[in-house]
């Protein structure tokens, strides 16, 4: 009898397991339905978004985890960096996604509004979108600045697929206005975002810093000009504008995009067209001189950002040519391991653009050489602000069509990614900060 009983218990999950396949079956279909109510891109711009953070998270984690067994370690000059870190959080997948700026940038989401400004070393946009999110998240104002740029990173991702698949496909740059699909390519589009995913210091799009918030600015005005909605286009440079000094210069290449859309004709009727189309261009440089005008109603001095960056850092404009050649002949190898990054980036984005896509040629002109006319200073984050030139993406979406070439690039950038991302980590943060 003891024997029936144990081979009842034993026939038991025999005779319960077509039902249990049956109803995994039935929650596969739910979840399948549930994806396929997701509008498209955005299942596939979430997934890469929660797999990278996923992947990157952990890495990081392990990463420090390791490195709290080395002797030494952090570094005496990053000890009160460890300590910010762990101010804001006492979970590791949280705080290492902080580091140098982002402590100023919390520093200026929390200063009261009553009371005179004094801090002018960094456009508002950032630390401002994050007040009205603290109070959601208790009062944290770091985590806000947190979410606000990984907020910007899930829509720089849409924006990077939709641009990549417009100006990669066979409906390239110029393309009918009303922005069909006909003759885009998602393929590539999915492309672009890996690749904008593995530049080399690609993981400063989740940290609480201003990289995400930039570049998705910069695509989704460039996007909405390919589609000839200019409107837009001058409302999201306004606000590009207000990201970074860098970003008013945005107007050039995208007045590009404008006249190349009319054949860079220059005919009194065409003149009026260019006139009457691009005139929300002027919300651009708007945007500068809208931080300038608070500038001035604070501190009565236009140039108090130029100012506080000389005071601060060292930094004044010089000529980006004299600085770079400079860096590529001195004593200091990391200056020049940086500059020559970003000769290299030029170099890729000269031979892999197309003469349509010369408004992002000129674009990444911009984001690499302004800030090389820093001065010196600029060096320590040059591998930062390379992110800003998102048109090497392109170059390498569309040079890896073939799948060999694709998965060697892939597994070589993501390489170096990890690298760069342990010396980040490590503290080594001068590197990259």
């Amino acid at each position: 009898m003891v024997d029936g009983r144990r081979a009842g218990a034993a026939d038991a999950p025999a005779m319960d397991r077509p039902e249990a396949e049956a109803r995994l079956r039935r929650t596969g279909r739910r979840v399948s339905g549930l994806a396929a109510r997701v509008p498209a891109p955005w299942g596939f711009v979430l997934a890469v978004f929660v797999g990278s953070k996923v992947v990157l998270s952990l890495v990081g984690v392990i990463a420090l985890s390791a490195w709290d067994g080395v002797p030494g370690a952090p570094p005496a000059d990053e000890v009160m960096m460890r300590v910010q870190q762990d101010a804001v959080s006492p979970y590791r997948w949280i705080s290492l996604w902080f580091a140098w700026d982002s402590f100023l940038y919390d520093h200026l989401a929390q200063l009261p509004l009553d009371r005179p400004w004094r801090d002018f070393g960094f456009p508002l946009l950032y630390p401002f979108l994050a007040r009205p999110l603290a109070p959601l998240l208790g009062g944290h104002t770091a985590w806000a600045l947190l979410l606000v740029s990984n907020l910007a990173l899930i829509f720089q991702l849409y924006y990077a697929h939709q641009l990549g698949a417009r100006l990669l496909g066979s409906g390239s740059a110029g393309g009918p206005a009303d922005g069909a699909a006909g003759g885009d390519d998602p393929a590539a589009g999915r492309r672009f975002v890996r690749y904008l995913l593995l530049l080399p210091t690609a993981f400063l799009f989740q940290a609480a810093l201003t990289e995400s918030l930039f570049l998705c600015l910069a695509l989704a005005a460039f996007w909405y000009a390919e589609r000839r909605r200019w409107l837009l286009v001058g409302i999201v440079g306004y606000f590009l504008a207000l990201s970074r000094s860098v970003g008013f210069l945005v107007v050039v290449p995208l007045a590009l995009v404008l006249l190349r859309q009319h054949g860079y004709r220059l005919d009194p009727r065409t003149l009026g067209r260019y006139l009457r189309q691009g005139c929300p261009l002027l919300l651009v440089p708007a945007g500068w001189l809208t931080f300038m005008a608070f500038c001035r109603w604070q501190s009565g001095d236009w140039y108090a950002y130029k100012h506080a960056q000389e005071k601060g850092w060292g930094i004044s404009v010089q000529n980006p040519f004299r600085v770079a050649y400079a860096a590529l002949t001195g004593d200091n190898s990391a200056d020049a391991l940086r500059v020559w990054c970003a000769v290299a980036v030029l170099v890729v984005v000269v031979a892999g653009m197309r003469w349509a896509e010369l408004p992002y040629l000129v674009y990444t002109a911009i984001v690499v050489l302004v800030p090389l006319s820093m001065g010196p200073p600029v060096h320590k984050s040059l591998l930062r602000y390379l992110l800003a030139a998102f048109p090497v993406g392109l170059v390498l979406a569309r040079w890896a069509r073939r799948a060999t070439l694709d998965t060697w690039l892939t597994a070589a950038l993501a390489l170096l990614q990890g690298a760069l991302f342990v010396v980040w980590l490590t503290y080594w943060t001068h590197f990259i900060i």
